[in-house]
């Protein structure tokens, strides 16, 4: 696929109050996330590398220990095998995450 509509990719719930949308080229992808308030994304790590940009909302990230609110306009890097979670705060929040390499477990 090369082009794409945002609205005509599918929606998937991944974990209570998280659903996301994906798209991938042969080795990068990008995933659109929906996250209600109050969710929780456990911590955890993989050997993707992960960039985290919020759209909409805002959100306590923990990366490698440090933790920090992300707001509209903020994001993170967060390089492979690093320990990180999140937890959304009192709004509905949007997320677009880029990973390398393909998340398999996303498309």
């Amino acid at each position: 696929m090369t082009f794409f509509t945002k609205s005509e990719l599918e929606a998937r719930p991944i974990m209570e109050g998280v659903t996301l949308k994906s798209i991938s080229g042969e080795k990068t992808m990008i995933t659109f996330f929906d996250l209600e308030p109050n969710s929780i994304i456990p911590s955890h790590s993989h050997h993707h590398e992960q960039i985290t940009y919020i759209l909409e909302g805002e959100m306590e990230f923990v990366l490698g220990g440090k933790k920090r609110i992300l707001k509209s306009g903020d994001g993170v890097v967060v390089p492979s095998d690093t320990e990180h979670s999140g937890r959304i705060l009192d709004k509905p929040t949007k997320a677009l995450d880029a990973w390398y390499p393909i998340r398999e477990d996303y498309k």
